[in-house]
C-alpha cells in the first residue's frame, strides 16, 4: 500500500513540474498556482444538469474503453492489471492509483495546464480538440510497441474522446475547475481497477 501511495505522489510531482515552472515564469504575480491551473471549487449553476453531465461523461468514457478491452487489447497490457485478482485487499492501492496517480496527475497536466494555456492562443473548441489529441496520442504511444497500428489508432481516438469530454465539462459546466474532470477520471479508473480486482 505504501508503494502505491509513494508512486502516486511521485507521478503527481512529475506531472506538475512543467506547469509549476511555467507558472513561476509567467503568472506567479497574477494569481495563485492552484487557481491558475484550475484546481478550485467548481462553479455549478444547475446542480441537476451538472450531475447529468458527470454521469454521461463517465458512460462516454467507459463504454468505448470496455469495447477496446473486450475486442482488441490484451488486458494484461493495461495499468489496472496490477490489481488483477487481488480482491478487496487492493481497494486502498486502487484508490491511490485512480484518484492521485492517474486522475490528479493527468488532469493537472492535460486539462489544468495544456488546455488552459491553449485557450490563451486559440478559441475553446480548437484548444480542447488539441489537448484531447495530445492526451490520446500519449496513451497510444504507451502501447506503441505491443499493439498493431489500427488498435493504437482506436486507443488514441477513444482516449482523445475522453479528454475532449472532460475538457468540455470543466470549461463549459464547472466554471474552469479541473475538480470535475479529476472526479470523472478517478471514478472511471477506479471502476476499471475494481473489474480487475474482482476478475470481471
Amino acid at each position: 500500500m505504501m508503494n502505491s501511495l509513494i508512486s502516486a505522489i511521485l507521478q503527481v510531482m512529475l506531472f506538475s513540474m512543467i506547469p509549476f515552472i511555467w507558472w513561476l515564469c509567467t503568472a506567479r504575480k497574477k494569481q495563485p498556482f492552484l487557481t491558475w491551473i484550475g484546481l478550485q471549487k467548481p462553479i455549478i449553476v444547475h446542480k441537476g444538469r451538472y450531475a447529468m453531465y458527470i454521469v454521461l461523461s463517465i458512460f462516454t468514457m467507459l463504454i468505448p474503453s470496455f469495447a477496446l478491452v473486450l475486442f482488441y487489447i490484451d488486458r494484461s497490457l493495461l495499468a489496472a492489471n496490477q490489481f488483477a485478482g487481488l480482491g478487496a485487499a487492493a481497494v486502498i492501492p486502487a484508490l491511490f492509483y485512480a484518484i492521485i496517480q492517474t486522475g490528479l496527475s493527468e488532469e493537472l497536466l492535460f486539462r489544468g495546464f495544456l488546455l488552459k494555456r491553449l485557450m490563451k492562443i486559440f478559441d475553446f473548441q480548437v484548444a480542447n480538440l488539441l489537448q484531447s489529441i495530445v492526451f490520446g496520442c500519449v496513451h497510444g504511444a504507451m502501447l506503441w510497441s505491443v499493439l498493431p497500428l489500427h488498435v493504437i489508432l482506436l486507443v488514441v481516438l477513444t482516449t482523445a474522446l475522453a479528454g475532449y469530454v472532460m475538457g468540455w465539462v470543466n470549461e463549459r459546466i464547472a466554471g474552469g475547475s479541473i475538480v470535475t474532470s479529476w472526479s470523472i477520471h478517478s471514478i472511471v479508473n477506479f471502476i476499471a481497477a475494481c473489474l480487475y480486482m474482482f476478475k470481471f
